[in-house]
């Protein structure tokens, strides 16, 4: 089953897809659990999410296990013979290994269902942009589907192979992105005063953009704000500018102090706008909400991980890192956990990264563990 696995893996990681996109990821996956006999499969949902369901027909509780399918913007400078066949386009956050670590859950379901409850195996599409989960979650066809508990883990490279990284309490924190507009209009760039140019307020923003970090994270009013993107009129050398904007991402231990954050920054972009005789518009683009693991389910998984005999690192600090999942943490009991996939494994989101096949194992063996410890 592993070197099955392992040979689905380097398939998805050969064709990845961006999100809101994964039509064909969905339809591999598809096709890989409809051999397994799921007792239902729903494709669809939120996107070209899908759901598979083993069921043991007795009572008992709904588990739901979480992948993702989506790949990312960045071009692949691997050259091994599975490296991606899409330009600009791979898998260098793991989401095929996660996707493969839940076919392998569904592989063992397959050949021993659970003795009570349900186990809900969903593939969600688009958790790189923060849509994915909140776009299942609205879809009638998930309206049916009520778990109790719900479990998802993340590859973390720097940590040793096959070990599981465990926290109470918030684990990823809250990420937003948000957008501003800065709208005056132009004049002969021999004459700037006969304009109004954006481009001061612009400067401005991000130089006092600065201020509002925090960036110790051992902090409970951590705060990181991160230039991305900013376009100021055009090149026209003539031309004095008349619009323009800038694009953040913010960072908060949790969602409430997210808001708070973004609410302080829409007031310095309002001050700046009106002292330039500006017109103002700004927009949020993203969300991941914070991941609130519950003590209860980080338990079952520190006794499945030692039952195992893998290592478990109890992790104090917050990861500073956005998951899409966070949001399922708000609407029924969750817990994600870290899968070390080594230390001198790339980071992810680097263009050499890619998921080690090597552990793999230890993911499928940690999502069945907590399977059998709950439903037998």
């Amino acid at each position: 089953m592993l070197e099955k696995l392992i040979q689905f893996r380097h398939d998805l990681h050969a064709h990845p897809e961006l999100s809101r996109q994964e039509q064909q990821t969905a339809r591999r996956v598809t096709s890989y659990l409809q051999a397994l006999n799921p007792d239902d499969l729903v494709t669809g949902i939120g996107g070209h999410g899908l759901v598979a369901t083993f069921d043991s027909g007795q009572p008992g509780p709904a588990l739901l296990f979480r992948a993702e399918l989506d790949a990312l913007p960045i071009q692949e400078i691997n050259t091994f013979d599975y490296r991606s066949r899409v330009s600009g386009v791979s898998h260098k956050c793991g989401h095929d290994g996660h996707s493969v670590i839940l076919c392998g859950l569904a592989e063992k379901l397959a050949q021993c269902r659970p003795a009570n409850g349900k186990v809900y195996l969903l593939f969600q599409p688009a958790e790189e942009t923060g849509e994915g989960a909140a776009a299942v979650l609205a879809d009638p066809k998930f309206s049916e589907i009520k778990p109790d508990i719900g479990i998802s883990l993340h590859n973390f490279p720097g940590f040793g192979k096959n070990s599981i990284i465990l926290k109470e309490g918030i684990f990823t924190i809250a990420v937003g992105s948000h957008l501003f507009r800065f709208t005056g209009y132009t004049s002969h760039a021999s004459e700037p005063e006969n304009g109004r140019n954006p481009s001061l307020a612009i400067a401005e923003m991000l130089q006092k953009s600065q201020q509002f970090n925090i960036p110790d994270i051992e902090r409970e009013d951590f705060r990181l704000i991160t230039p991305v993107f900013t376009k100021i009129g055009s090149p026209a050398y003539g031309v004095s500018a008349g619009e323009g904007e800038v694009h953040f991402t913010l960072r908060a231990v949790d969602n409430q102090r997210l808001e708070s954050f973004r609410s302080e920054l829409i007031v310095l972009a309002e001050q700046l706008s009106q002292r330039d005789g500006l017109t103002l518009s700004h927009e949020s683009l993203q969300t991941f909400y914070a991941n609130n693991n519950d003590k209860a389910l980080v338990d079952l998984s520190r006794q499945t991980a030692h039952s195992l005999g893998l290592t478990v690192i109890e992790r104090q600090q917050i990861i500073k890192g956005g998951e899409d999942f966070g949001l399922f943490s708000e609407k029924f009991p969750c817990c994600m956990f870290g899968l070390g996939a080594g230390t001198d494994t790339p980071a992810v989101h680097n263009p050499d990264y890619d998921f080690p096949d090597d552990i793999i194992e230890a993911g499928v063996n940690m999502f069945e563990g907590i399977v059998r410890k709950v439903l037998g």
